[in-house]
């Protein structure tokens, strides 16, 4: 009884949070009837958790829907001066992106995906933006093959394992990886999306580790051999800046 009880208890917090993860910049408002069929649960059970989640203050009830309630305010402080990186290293970024005019990304590693901690954003209107806080696979793009550089085995199968190649893809990872290495930075074009290329290279910690990936990110037809090898060259020095300032984050190791 006890185990069935537990399990009732996380599918009700797992379904409160896919209502939460409903909420979105491009939609803050949310119904009841969206909801139902965007999560396929009744709407009596849809009603329960939504009235839980207002009553805790994380919804908020309007004449068109729900939107974020101001009970998050309180987590998004919170979540903001733990993550939020320094601000020479936010500077380094901002100079960055205004020098090369393309998105500055940083990426860490968690599990089989590599996570956004930072961004500057391009200012061109043609740009490639990811969110911060976003996870993206590891089986491909240029910071992959900096984070990967000492991935154990295990890992590498399941990064493999994990693309649309399965386990063969360990191979032309560690191709990437060598290459990488020995390169001091990666680029990529259009292995996780048609038109898309990137290049990074990595930051380190104190004992000298890969801690995380500093890149450029944008359409491929900017990124030509010339602007690689520029882009390259700008951000070792960004990356080598970043490392010597001491990169401390809540996801780098302990």
């Amino acid at each position: 009884m006890g185990t069935e009880s537990n399990d009732t208890g996380v599918r009700s917090v797992q379904r409160a949070l896919d209502i939460l993860a409903l909420l979105t910049e491009e939609r803050p408002v949310v119904s009841v009837r969206e909801i139902v069929e965007a999560t396929g649960l009744a709407k009596t059970t849809v009603t329960r958790l939504v009235q839980t989640l207002e009553q805790n203050g994380l919804l908020w009830g309007t004449a068109q829907g729900y939107l974020a309630g101001p009970g998050l305010w309180r987590w998004t402080h919170l979540a903001r001066s733990s993550w939020e990186l320094p601000p020479e290293t936010r500077r380094l970024m901002r100079d960055l992106g205004a020098r090369q005019r393309e998105t500055v990304n940083l990426y860490m590693l968690r599990d089989v995906y590599r996570v956004c901690v930072a961004q500057q954003e391009s200012p061109q209107p043609l740009r490639h933006v990811v969110h911060v806080g976003d996870e993206l696979p590891l089986w491909a793009g240029a910071s992959s093959k900096v984070l990967l550089k000492d991935a154990p085995e295990t890992l590498l199968m399941r990064v493999a394992r994990s693309s649309p190649y399965g386990d063969g893809h360990v191979k032309r990872l560690r191709e990437w990886i060598d290459e990488a290495t020995h390169e001091s930075w990666a680029q990529s074009h259009g292995e996780r999306e048609e038109g898309l290329s990137a290049v990074a290279v990595p930051v380190l910690g104190r004992s000298g580790a890969v801690v995380a990936a500093l890149s450029l990110s944008g359409p491929t037809v900017r990124f030509g051999p010339d602007s690689v090898r520029r882009f390259a060259d700008d951000l070792r020095e960004v990356g080598r800046q970043i490392s010597e300032r001491g990169f401390d984050h809540p996801l780098s190791p302990g």
